[in-house]
């Protein structure tokens, strides 16, 4: 019987819980009926939420924009973080990454259709949705 010399993702996420960092984009509509984009990332250790900005139209410029002003945030807040978990969204561009990287931030991607590798981040989205969205529209 062979060993298993890696662990799994849930111990990954606990053992480095302190330099991990979560995004993701969420839809809403507006009163007006317009639909936004929201790009939120969430802090694993504390699970501080940063709402990045909303768009109707999430262009590569918009997204290299929102990570570099993120990477800002998280110098002034002295924050050790080392990767940033997000999913394989069209949405992100390659600068994306590319800025993170140059920070020091390593961008691990979920594999498809698994959400559960972004479960802080799908958690906190459903939670928005259910008890802030739906309720101040309805």
């Amino acid at each position: 019987m062979v060993e298993r010399t890696s662990s799994t993702w849930a111990p990954f996420l606990r053992s480095q819980a302190e330099a991990l960092l979560a995004c993701d984009f969420f839809e809403t509509v507006t009163l007006s009926g317009a639909r936004l984009y929201v790009l939120a990332v969430i802090e694993h250790a504390n699970r501080r939420i940063r709402i990045l900005g909303a768009t109707a139209h999430p262009t590569a410029s918009w997204v290299a924009q929102a990570a570099k002003n993120l990477v800002m945030d998280l110098e002034d807040a002295g924050s050790r973080a080392r990767y940033m978990i997000r999913d394989r969204d069209e949405k992100f561009p390659e600068l994306f990454d590319a800025v993170l990287k140059d920070a020091g931030i390593q961008v691990l991607l979920s594999s498809a259709r698994m959400p559960s590798m972004n479960s802080l981040m799908e958690r906190w989205i459903q939670i928005c949705r259910r008890e802030l969205l739906d309720r101040a529209l309805i």
